[in-house]
């Protein structure tokens, strides 16, 4: 894996799907380093915002984009990993703020999440308008709001404990095609413990801080 940029702190990484200006400021606010995955950058640079990096296979970037952002230009020329992967893993930094990877199309958010699970070392947050997600480390705690929506997908076969949730986790095999979690509710301080680096929390956007604190990169 080639390091292009590499951060003491948080990175916004853009993708080429939807976003507006409230939601980068917000990720800005906490990560203030911006990257472009491919056409992400075009995204960036219709809201007045350049990149400090593009990176990706350069299929939807536009021609007048290229030019601008000349020299800081990181084609990755293989077409097996999605551009969110291939930017995700060319980032060290404490953590990674994705926007514009939710909402466009759902194959593409699928590889998304697909990509979150392959890099479990890497502590990447994808919002969309109405959510974060992430993947869960093998243990965590969340302070969260009583009665918050509070919401897991699996990835693959996984089993769980948990403490400060409506439904607790005890007892229960999760798996993509089996058990899912989805629309669980905060009854107290939570916390999970996991199986394996499989499990995907999806928590509402207002709940982002707290997520950070959990995975300890606040």
């Amino acid at each position: 894996m080639q390091v292009i940029v590499d951060s003491l702190q948080g990175v916004t990484l853009a993708g080429g799907g939807p976003f507006g200006k409230a939601q980068l400021t917000r990720a800005l606010r906490l990560a203030p380093r911006i990257v472009g995955a491919d056409g992400g950058a075009d995204r960036l640079l219709a809201l007045g915002v350049e990149p400090e990096a593009v990176i990706g296979d350069f299929d939807s970037i536009s021609a007048a984009a290229q030019a601008r952002l000349a020299g800081r230009l990181f084609p990755i020329a293989e077409q097996i990993t999605t551009d969110f992967d291939k930017a995700l893993r060319s980032i060290r930094a404490p953590f990674v703020l994705g926007i514009g990877f939710a909402g466009a199309r759902l194959d593409h958010g699928l590889a998304v999440l697909n990509a979150l699970v392959r890099a479990p070392d890497q502590r990447c947050l994808v919002l969309s308008p109405q959510d974060v997600i992430f993947l869960a480390p093998l243990q965590m705690r969340l302070d969260l709001p009583l009665g918050s929506r509070f919401s897991l997908f699996p990835m693959a076969q996984v089993s769980g404990e948990s403490a400060g949730l409506r439904w607790p986790l005890q007892g229960l095999d999760f798996a993509p095609d089996g058990m899912i979690g989805t629309s669980n509710e905060v009854s107290g301080p939570v916390s999970l413990r996991f199986s394996a680096p499989k499990m995907l929390v999806i928590l509402p956007i207002k709940s982002l801080a707290a997520a950070l604190n959990g995975l300890g990169v606040a």
